[in-house]
């Protein structure tokens, strides 16, 4: 874990520093490895909107940059919660220091301190009014979460008491359920889906990402959509519909099946999450089939291609160790996948969902529709020929929807 005195040191001096309209810019750098959907940095700084201090801060991507602007306190929040989950090195910048705050991909911290030679002008902004600063010291101020603790739902999940404080056990699932409630909200921001869209989630388990969806589509973002969880378990379905009903979800339902038996009128947005080896597979086929807007999957137990791979000659000394040919295989089977959704016409992410310290499970693939790109079935063959990959589960299920015509 970070150094907790390091991290309370850099946050309060950040709040003070704002409070007392000192703050000039906060930068957030250092992307977690493997997380390509991330901006190169975060950039906040203090301004002055219609009258109110505000902290605008700019996400500068390697193509283009979104600038937000938020209430002081919640855009500090924001910028607290990413630090050593999404980004790794801190800098704040006042009218009379800087502070450097170094982390580790294993939480260890630096902090440096250094005060300025020449005090420096206070940037052109009213003092900020206390109430949107709330200033409170790290014992007891809550994060941000796009999903409450205090939701009811939780509770009957296990996730948290009866008093909305998430248990011990409950905390690596609650951390999950907002950071997938942040993902799916950035891919309809990118691509909004109809009003009356179906979402539906294949094997969808205990429920508990299906629940935080729902709640935070249509209870906080006011989305006219309605969504499906299809499980195996007849216990899991029964269980989750009572909790459906208890909390007044009146648009969220849960239906026993398989993936390949569930044949709703319309798919919007398809949602696999943990679906076992092929199983992946048969969840993007039924969305490929349903020609859903978006889908996203997180495969588990690529061993399909594993059994069908033949190692090239000259990657023998790196994949003869058995962990490092059983990732090679995750990464292929993946690979392919993604080739096979863009020969479809779909624009793909792959990219750390969960930190690894939470769930080995952590690669999330996202598919929005767009246009074919010509090339990737010509990139597919050819990785699958450099592998020896003779067979395919998803592609044979494409080619024999092309040739039945569906």
């Amino acid at each position: 874990m970070p150094e907790p005195n390091h991290l309370r040191e850099f946050w309060s001096a950040a709040r003070a520093s704002a409070a007392q309209g000192e703050l000039l810019k906060l930068t957030l750098s250092k992307p977690a490895h493997g997380q390509t959907d991330l901006p190169r940095n975060r950039y906040a700084r203090l301004v002055d909107i219609k009258g109110r201090t505000m902290l605008q801060i700019t996400h500068r991507y390697a193509d283009r940059e979104e600038v937000k602007n938020h209430p002081i306190n919640e855009g500090l929040g924001r910028l607290e919660n990413t630090l050593g989950d999404e980004f790794y090195n801190a800098d704040l910048f006042t009218t009379t220091e800087q502070l450097s705050l170094i982390m580790s991909r294993k939480g260890n911290t630096r902090l440096l301190r250094q005060q300025s030679a020449h005090p420096r002008p206070r940037p052109d902004v009213s003092l900020p009014r206390l109430k949107d600063l709330i200033v409170a010291n790290d014992h007891n101020r809550e994060k941000h979460r796009d999903i409450p603790a205090d939701r009811p739902y939780l509770q009957d999940l296990g996730i948290t008491s009866a008093k909305g404080e998430v248990l011990r056990d409950g905390k690596k699932k609650y951390k999950q359920i907002n950071k997938f409630v942040e993902i799916i909200a950035a891919l309809l921001r990118e691509h909004p889906l109809k009003a009356g869209a179906h979402i539906v989630d294949m094997g969808s388990g205990s429920g508990y990402l299906t629940f935080a969806l729902y709640d935070h589509l249509v209870n906080t973002l006011n989305l006219d959509v309605k969504i499906t969880g299809v499980e195996l378990r007849p216990k899991l379905v029964e269980k989750c519909e009572q909790i459906a009903s208890k909390n007044g979800f009146r648009h969220l339902n849960f239906v026993e099946g398989y993936i390949d038996d569930f044949k709703p009128d319309k798919i919007d947005m398809l949602i696999a999450l943990h679906a076992c080896d092929t199983a992946t597979d048969d969840a993007l086929y039924k969305g490929i089939v349903a020609k859903a807007e978006i889908m996203v999957v997180a495969p588990c137990c690529q061993k399909q291609v594993r059994r069908d791979m033949v190692i090239p000659d000259d990657l023998k000394p790196l994949l003869g160790h058995g962990i490092l040919l059983e990732r090679q295989a995750a990464m292929l089977t993946d690979g392919l996948r993604a080739l096979l959704l863009e020969a479809e016409g779909y624009k793909t992410k792959l990219f750390e969902f969960i930190p690894l310290e939470h769930t080995a499970k952590n690669v999330m693939i996202t598919a929005i529709k767009g246009r074919k790109r010509p090339k990737a079935m010509e990139e597919f063959r050819a990785l699958r020929k450099c592998f020896g990959v003779k067979k395919h589960y998803l592609r044979r299920l494409i080619k024999g929807k092309k040739v039945e015509g569906l």
